[in-house]
């Protein structure tokens, strides 16, 4: 059961604006990681359904978070389905993002207050989306849709819109800051974030220095 309410959790995803996206099958390395992020200011984390026994580990960072790090808001990613949203809500997900919309899983999220976040390509998806409850969109494949210029001409008719990018190729500050200029809430990292290098070596220390840089440069996209 979630332990946050969908305001909240939308809130401190708008608040932070950095939603790292991270799947590891070891527990324990899926653990430090998020630790790690957390010591670097980003307290929302998706951990996606992305291998085998993926749920399982889930579980156990849930309860490990609840005990560890209370703080932080755990969230699904790679979700497709109704069921599966459950299994992951039965398990303390507190929200739930895909890679694309799907209707049945935005009635099971309205029905449990959780928070939604799907991935939509076009303005008609996005309308879709919005119109069964979605208060954050996920702008996915974000660069190949238009990159920037696609948010900042899509929220003249619709400022309304609240969107996440996810799938950026490489995170700079530049790079950032045209994303946040032209109107973007947040923007979910992965590789970007998770440098190879850091997990080869378990340099979890970097990838919280990282962590903290990459929300520091989106606060001064902010102008904060």
């Amino acid at each position: 059961m979630a332990r946050f309410s969908r305001l909240e959790v939308l809130n401190r995803i708008v608040e932070v604006g950095l939603v790292p996206v991270f799947y590891n099958g070891d527990f324990e390395v899926a653990s430090q990681v998020v630790a790690a992020c957390s010591a670097g200011g980003v307290t929302v984390f998706e951990f996606t359904n992305r291998g085998d026994h993926a749920i399982d580990v889930f579980r156990e960072l849930a309860q490990r978070i609840v005990q560890q790090t209370p703080g932080l808001i755990l969230g699904a990613g790679s979700i497709v389905d109704a069921p599966t949203a459950a299994l992951y809500v039965a398990h303390g997900a507190n929200f739930i993002v895909g890679p694309s919309f799907n209707e049945p899983v935005a009635r099971f999220c309205n029905r449990r207050k959780i928070a939604y976040l799907p991935g939509c390509a076009t303005a008609t998806e996005i309308a879709v989306a919005e119109e069964a409850g979605v208060e954050i969109v996920k702008l996915f494949p974000c660069e190949l849709v238009g990159g920037p210029e696609f948010v900042k001409a899509l929220l003249g008719p619709c400022p309304w819109t609240r969107i996440m990018v996810t799938g950026i190729s490489q995170v700079t500050k530049a790079g950032l800051a045209a994303w946040f200029k032209a109107g973007i809430v947040a923007a979910g990292i992965g590789r970007e974030l998770f440098k190879k290098e850091f997990l080869e070596q378990r340099d979890y220390a970097a990838l919280t220095r990282r962590a903290a840089e990459i929300r520091q440069w989106i606060q001064e996209a902010r102008g904060r």
